[in-house]
């Protein structure tokens, strides 16, 4: 059967491309795994937190706000805070002037997070933007939207092979094959391995790993108005999560691209600079898991036509932005795939496009 649009990869990325570019022509979206946002998406921390990471990605998470708001329960408050030793203030002042926090002495800190621990932090902070997605219910909107403008939602499609054709691509995966007129690569940590079966250079796309770690609450404490806690140069984060807390060491290990498990050493670390700030002691881990962010040589996103091949569309390294941003980058791709003129400014646009690499 033939498409007019093809994407690869069912995380936040390829499914929210699906419910915009859907209106567009005739979709089919391709997803590995038994179910959509199986790695990365499925994994995330899943915070809103618009001021976070580079120009171009702040600029896709603020034209995100609007459409998330418009989206009943789908944003919950949250809130951030930062907080240091105090031969840690270097870092802990790069922090306050990236991600927009606004210093506290230490006892208001304590008197949100009571755990905290006054004798090792000695300075903290606070940033009210920050605020919890609920990302199943949004990755099952885009699904709704996209299936609602006729999009074909594909699970266990692992794709096996890709030619060129006359008029665009053939894709072929255990027990099916399809042809389209664009290609999109959303394959997430794959994407490079994706390009080259389509005989597109690779971009250089790295995958990091970051583990996690799912610990009891501190008894006798209701957790779920703690705000998010950051460890300076984010080294560690902790989230509160169902009654639990979710920790991370917050590390980026290259990787190959696979299914991601923690590394055991590695979460032990985290979970140790995360108990050096807090008076209740880590006695026992729930759960673990790790995920894969990708990045792109600039750690900026890449969302554009091929240079050499206008029918390959990258829709790549959205790296731990990928939910906060969807909104913002699935507009665009509809954009740049539809002939309009993209909203984004284009100094944002440029800074995304494939093209940048030369």
């Amino acid at each position: 059967m033939t498409h007019d649009f093809l994407i690869i990869g069912g995380g936040i990325a390829g499914i929210s491309a699906a419910a915009r570019i859907a209106p567009l022509g005739s979709t089919l979206l391709l997803e590995a795994e038994d179910a959509l946002a199986h790695h990365a998406s499925g994994r995330s921390a899943a915070m809103y937190e618009p001021h976070y990471g580079k120009a171009p990605v702040v600029a896709l998470s603020l034209a995100s706000g609007e459409f998330f708001r418009s989206i009943p329960q789908l944003l919950a408050p949250r809130g951030l805070m930062l907080v240091a030793r105090d031969d840690q203030r270097a870092a802990f002042e790069a922090d306050l002037d990236a991600m927009q926090f606004t210093p506290v002495p230490v006892e208001r800190a304590v008197g949100i997070i009571p755990i905290l621990n006054p004798a090792v932090v000695k300075h903290a902070a606070l940033a009210p933007h920050g605020e919890d997605i609920d990302t199943d219910l949004l990755i099952q909107h885009f699904a709704r939207e996209a299936r609602g403008h006729g999009a074909t939602i594909t699970t266990r499609a692992r794709v096996s092979a890709i030619r060129r054709t006359p008029g665009g691509w053939h894709v072929a995966w255990p027990g099916g094959e399809a042809e389209a007129r664009i290609l999109i690569n959303a394959a997430g940590a794959w994407v490079d391995r994706v390009a080259g079966m389509a005989g597109i250079a690779p971009l250089g796309f790295t995958p990091l790993r970051r583990s996690m770690a799912r610990i009891p609450g501190p008894a006798g404490h209701d957790v779920s108005g703690w705000p998010m806690l950051f460890g300076p140069g984010e080294d560690w984060y902790m989230k509160p999560d169902a009654g639990a807390l979710i920790v991370s060491p917050a590390e980026e290990d290259p990787a190959e691209p696979h299914d991601a498990w923690a590394d055991d050493m590695v979460l032990a670390e985290g979970l140790a600079r995360y108990e050096e700030f807090v008076t209740d002691p880590v006695t026992r881990v729930i759960a673990n898991w790790a995920g894969l962010r990708t990045f792109a040589p600039d750690r900026v996103p890449v969302i554009g036509f091929a240079p050499a091949e206008p029918s390959f569309f990258w829709l790549a390294g959205q790296g731990g932005y990928g939910f906060q941003s969807s909104d913002g980058a699935s507009r665009l791709v509809a954009e740049l795939i539809g002939g309009s003129q993209p909203g984004m400014p284009a100094g944002i646009v440029a800074a995304l496009d494939p093209a940048r690499f030369g």
